[in-house]
């Protein structure tokens, strides 16, 4: 497979749901007054996760919150105990996610977390992840799935989270939206949708594009997601759903600040990042095909998918540290190509009278790299491309096999047993050999089988009670690969995968529009991957000592009066070096948000929000930290309907006390940069138009 190439994107289709809703956990009320003729799968991909699930399982209902900017997964993903979503302020880095503290270890995009967008893996067989190209406009549900079931998803899956955009419309719709907010910061979005007239299924289109000024100095960025989806009902029953998205994103890079330049001028960018105009830009394109087939006792789901990525990023490495003959320089210039296949046959049935249900599957990923690096100098010019100082082909092949039974053996008991089988090999050819440079080539494989079981309890309707346990695993991805902590050349084959044991329990209650759930965890870690060091431009890896993770989560919501509503969610997370006791870095001890919401009538709903964290600890002698901090949102939404029109706008004031506070750090920064600050006192106009035909 030869990275950069797009003729696969017509040879390979993608993943996709044929119908969001028919993957996604029925709203509470259904699931109490339901009882299921059959158990759901949770270990395949875009699998239903419902309320007969052994584990901890959030969903979040994105069209039905108020005033939501649509600019950054972190709106969604705070209101989830357990998950830390931070927002750097810097399209060039992505957004910072974290489950449990698991992916706490990442310096950009996402890690040590398994991640898809309407059935498409968003995470490589090697374990790196984005989310810079959900179709944040499209989003109907987001799931999320943690604890030890997550491990079933395979390499990397400290958890699991599932972004699933809406449906067709039952009739012709056109959609349009646009937002105006603080920083130069504007939203546009289009959208399309409606059934086809000659076949059942439809389609959606949506295209959105965020400009921004930037929060900080260097911080303007602009990025482009569109996205097609088509489904049909064949004559013979099967569904099926095609799937294309794209992306296109520019970014200035302001980079990170020392504590204190990120609490006197928290608006600054780097010195660094000024002098080499530090910069990325990125260009993803993919396309799949699902087709699920519906049998006398089950189903059989094929699903593919495909795509490529290209980035280009200017680093500010320093002219006198690419001086060293191994250096790579510091323009980082990467071409990716990646397709996978998921196929699983699922059968329904009974055991000793009682429903059962069976599902077996193999999944198959892969990815090609070229990466490249340059001299970000030319002379005495600095952020420009100079010489070429990197070429190598890295390639990931992922191979999975996977089962799981289930089976309700009494009337409140249900018992779920899975088992998934992985191999990952990684192989790299290194073409750029010169003087102090020796040949970097060599491969390396890894292999691991993690079960885990689970068992749920309902005393009444309305109350579930589950525990689970198994393993999991993340070997470390190519780039962690890269470089040796002795600097001699090759790939760091020393460095071993970790390997993790965990347990949880909890409780599930909801009784009309009221829920509560909370959960209790324990995981432990072996050979934890972590940043040894990072400067010049290179992140050097290592296996730390045992680590634990431990917390509980509570999460609630419903009415507390005619009009009046609240959320919840609240995380209490001890992750820690078992031998020292330090917190690892990119974790806080407490996290909590919450919501008040009044409804005076139908049409218009008022909120205020507040979210508070604990001290965030940077690196991992924790002698660098960011304080606490809580903020406050206030917000409002308005809505009305002329005919087939409706209306809405909103309008949101954030950091309504205007706090000063560290929004996210840079794990184990070498130059002691660590510390991205968060903005001050921010507002936000929108106004959405939806025509039906």
């Amino acid at each position: 497979m030869r990275p950069g190439s797009t003729s696969l994107v017509t040879c390979w289709f993608a993943i996709g749901a044929a119908h969001a809703q028919a993957q996604l956990p029925r709203p509470p009320m259904q699931q109490a007054q339901q009882q299921p003729t059959h158990l759901p799968a949770v270990v395949v991909v875009g699998g239903r996760l419902t309320d007969a699930t052994p584990a901890s399982i959030d969903r979040v209902e994105v069209q039905a919150l108020p005033a939501l900017e649509g600019s950054s997964v972190a709106e969604v993903l705070r209101r989830v105990p357990g998950v830390g979503a931070r927002d750097r302020q810097n399209l060039a880095q992505d957004v910072q996610v974290t489950i449990r503290g698991f992916g706490a270890r990442s310096t950009f995009g996402v890690r040590g977390l398994r991640l898809y967008v309407d059935g498409i893996p968003a995470s490589m067989p090697d374990g790196q992840g984005q989310v810079s190209h959900v179709p944040l406009g499209a989003l109907a549900d987001v799931v999320v799935l943690k604890g030890p079931f997550s491990a079933l998803y395979g390499n990397a899956s400290g958890g699991v989270i599932q972004f699933f955009s809406a449906p067709p419309a039952d009739s012709a719709t056109a959609m349009f939206d646009a937002s105006a907010a603080s920083d130069d910061r504007q939203r546009w979005h289009l959208a399309a949708s409606g059934p086809w007239r000659s076949a059942d299924g439809g389609y959606r289109v949506d295209a959105e594009r965020l400009d921004s000024g930037g929060f900080r100095e260097h911080g303007r960025a602009r990025r482009d997601v569109t996205q097609a989806r088509l489904t049909t009902d064949t004559a013979g029953g099967a569904r099926v759903a095609f799937t294309a998205n794209g992306l296109d994103l520019e970014a200035q890079d302001p980079q990170g600040l020392t504590l204190a330049q990120a609490l006197a001028t928290p608006r600054a960018a780097s010195t660094g990042a000024l002098a080499f105009d530090t910069r990325k830009r990125v260009r993803q394109r993919q396309a799949g095909l699902r087709v699920e087939q519906p049998l006398a006792r089950g189903e059989l789901a094929i699903g593919a998918y495909a795509g490529t990525r290209s980035t280009f990023q200017m680093l500010s490495v320093p002219m006198a540290a690419q001086d060293a003959p191994g250096s790579g320089g510091g323009v980082i210039d990467l071409g990716r190509d990646y397709a996978g296949l998921d196929a699983r046959w699922s059968l329904d049935g009974s055991v000793a009278g009682r429903a059962a249900g069976f599902t077996v599957g193999v999944e198959w990923q892969q990815s090609g790299e070229r990466r490249r690096g340059f001299e970000n100098f030319v002379g005495d010019v600095q952020g420009v491309v100079g010489a070429l100082r990197r070429d190598q082909r890295d390639r990931v092949h992922g191979r999975d096999v996977y089962a799981e039974a289930r089976w309700a053996f009494q009337p409140r008991w249900q018992a779920t047993l899975g088992l998934r089988r992985s191999e990952v090999g990684f192989r790299s050819d290194d073409d750029y050999i010169a003087p102090g440079n020796p040949d970097d080539s060599g491969r390396t494989d890894y292999a691991f089988t993690t079960p885990a079981a689970g068992l749920l309890f309902r005393p009444v309707p309305s109350i579930a009670l589950y525990a689970n346990a198994g393993r999991g695993f993340e070997t470390p991805s190519s780039s962690e690969l890269a470089y040796r902590a002795d600097g001699a050349s090759g790939l760091n084959t020393g460095l071993r995968p970790s390997r993790n044991r965990s347990v949880e329990a909890g409780m599930r209650w909801h009784r009309d529009s009221r829920t509560l759930a909370v959960a209790a965890f324990d995981s432990r870690t072996r050979d934890e991957l972590l940043v040894a060091s990072s400067s010049g431009g290179r992140s050097i890896y290592a296996n730390a000592a045992d680590t634990r993770r431990r917390g509980l989560e509570l999460s609630a919501s419903g009415p507390i009066a005619p009009h009046w509503g609240y959320a919840v969610a609240l995380t209490a997370l001890d992750a820690a070096f078992q031998d020292s006791g330090r917190r690892i870095p990119g974790t806080t001890a407490r996290d909590g948000w919450a919501e008040l919401r009044w409804t005076p009538r139908d049409d218009l709903d008022l909120f205020l929000a507040g979210q508070a964290s604990s001290r965030l600890y940077a690196d991992d002698a924790n002698s660098a930290w960011a304080p606490g901090h809580g903020t406050l949102d206030l917000g409002a939404e308005r809505r009305w309907t002329f005919g087939r029109v409706g209306i809405a706008g909103f309008a949101r004031i954030d950091n309504l006390l205007d706090r000063r506070a560290i929004g996210s750090v840079i794990v184990n920064d070498g130059n002691g940069r660590y510390f991205e600050p968060a903005p001050g006192r921010s507002y936000l106009l929108g106004l959405r138009i939806a025509a039906a035909k």
